[in-house]
């Protein structure tokens, strides 16, 4: 049996192909959220094939297919996608769910029913979006939920609302004060509308890259899955630069002082336009790195 924490990796030449159509589908005129989902699958687990990429999106399209009929209200669809995906088939999230990288891994969460709360959310987006819901990622501080009805919220008037859920507690209806719960149970700070605002499925997957690589940094053995992520996330059109820097200390850390020194002195390159003290310090870094191979 696998190790829960170390799917096999794929070959460097598989590796190579799923990164092209990674860049590839980040960079189209409309993202598709499943498959760069998946693809961040394949660079994590090795035995995921092109027979398991569609197998996956083949399951998403099966449940999309199980919903009853087209509910109509916002609050109808929710209830929907609670019953089928929460009570029929039990997707849901508990804590121990953030210490297994599988819960980051579409392709995993699809098999298993159990994933962090933005790839439950993952779940709910594509299956309901397969069936004709208006439906989009709310990306809440610390726990990511669903949101069902128009994206631009309900016009001055209308009867449409909007409706959120929670996917990780089997899709649960938010009422009330409940969003607010969420985020200051997450992050001790108070709900603004701004975070209500519809996510993008590039900034889906940056988060997800984000958990995943948060995971291996706090396991060092684990630094090869903390350098895909990374590698990846550079792949997205709009990154932070400081991944750069991110990617060159790992480098380091692995033992590649070379590759990683050269890197370091490219970043405090760009950084020495703005800020020249941390461009030395960085570049200080590099001739530390250097001395490590003598």
């Amino acid at each position: 049996m696998r190790h829960p924490h170390s799917p096999h990796p794929p070959s460097p030449e598989r590796s190579a192909e799923v990164r092209r159509r990674f860049a590839e589908e980040a960079r189209s005129e409309r993202p598709d959220l499943s498959t760069l989902c998946l693809l961040v699958g394949a660079e994590a687990d090795g035995t995921l094939d092109e027979a398991g990429l569609d197998a996956a999106q083949v399951e998403l399209d099966r449940l999309a297919g199980e919903l009853p009929f087209r509910p109509g209200s916002p609050h109808a669809w929710a209830q929907a996608l609670r019953d089928l995906l929460g009570e029929r088939y039990g997707f849901h999230g508990v804590a121990a769910d953030y210490r297994r990288l599988e819960s980051s891994l579409l392709h995993e969460v699809v098999r298993r029913r159990r994933g962090l709360p933005i790839m439950l959310s993952v779940v709910w987006l594509e299956v309901a979006r397969r069936a004709g819901a208006p439906v989009y990622g709310v990306a809440l501080p610390g726990h990511f939920v669903v949101g069902f009805g128009s994206e631009l919220g309900p016009e001055i008037g209308s009867q449409e609302e909007r409706v959120l859920a929670d996917p990780f507690d089997g899709g649960r209806v938010l009422e009330g004060n409940d969003a607010e719960v969420l985020v200051a149970g997450a992050t001790g700070a108070a709900l603004r509308p701004s975070m209500l605002a519809p996510a993008a499925p590039l900034d889906v997957v940056a988060r997800i890259l984000n958990n995943i690589r948060a995971w291996a940094a706090g396991r060092p053995e684990q630094s090869a899955v903390g350098l895909w992520a990374i590698e990846l996330a550079l792949l997205l059109p709009a990154h932070p630069a400081r991944l750069r820097y991110e990617r060159a200390r790992l480098l380091v850390q692995r033992g590649e002082f070379l590759a990683g020194a050269g890197e370091l002195e490219a970043y405090a390159e760009v950084v020495g336009a703005v800020d020249e003290a941390v461009a030395e310090e960085i570049r200080r870094e590099a001739r530390v790195a250097r001395a490590m191979l003598n």
